[in-house]
């Protein structure tokens, strides 16, 4: 009998391991909230600073680029912490998913920001950014926690109403967007999924 509950105890042990590494590499954790909520302050900053400059669009361009650095640096930094802290493997399937889903579209909006600047049409960038960020936030919350995919609805949101206003309200929605809603989300994500 007591070999029946050895080999019992034994068998329900490596279900639950099995279970939870199914957990583990189902989804990609480690989103950074408090690294969103630095990045919500950085952004509210840039819409401050950048509204004075939507006359004089390049340098309003340049403004949020250097936010947008300031953001990569801000999350690249985060997410490597958390993800050193919960010991999660860049090389994971989920980590590698989550992140081709999120790159795409990211790229898509460098290449047309690129070429808007080249033709000089700076209004639709506001529209672009986030609808294109919002995508990159849907398509890799597949592969992540639920607030991922529902922030990126956010986000496309705000670039819906970007595609019918001057860059001047384009601005203020940049604001709301990469500042108010990273730091809600941030907040979210800080108290709910750890950091």
């Amino acid at each position: 009998m007591s070999d029946r509950l050895a080999l019992h105890d034994h068998a329900l042990h490596n279900i639950r391991y099995i279970r939870e590494a199914m957990e583990r590499s189902s989804a990609f954790t480690s989103i950074p909230g408090r690294g969103g909520i630095v990045i919500g302050v950085t952004a509210l900053a840039a819409a401050v600073i950048a509204a004075s400059y939507t006359v004089q669009p390049r340098i309003w361009l340049m403004i949020w680029l250097g936010e947008a650095v300031i953001a990569l640096i801000v999350a690249a930094f985060t997410m490597v912490r958390k993800m050193r802290h919960a010991g999660v493997s860049f090389r994971a399937a989920p980590t590698r998913r989550f992140f081709t889903a999120y790159s795409a579209p990211l790229i898509a909006a460098a290449l047309m920001t690129l070429l808007l600047f080249r033709a000089a049409m700076f209004a639709p960038l506001p529209a672009l950014w986030l609808l294109l960020y919002g995508a990159s936030f849907i398509s890799s919350g597949a592969f992540s926690i639920r607030a991922v995919p529902v922030m990126g609805f956010c986000f496309m949101l705000l670039g819906l109403a970007a595609c019918f206003v001057p860059l001047t309200i384009g601005n203020i929605l940049m604001g709301a967007g990469f500042g108010a809603l990273h730091i809600a989300f941030g907040l979210i994500i800080a108290r709910n999924y750890g950091g």
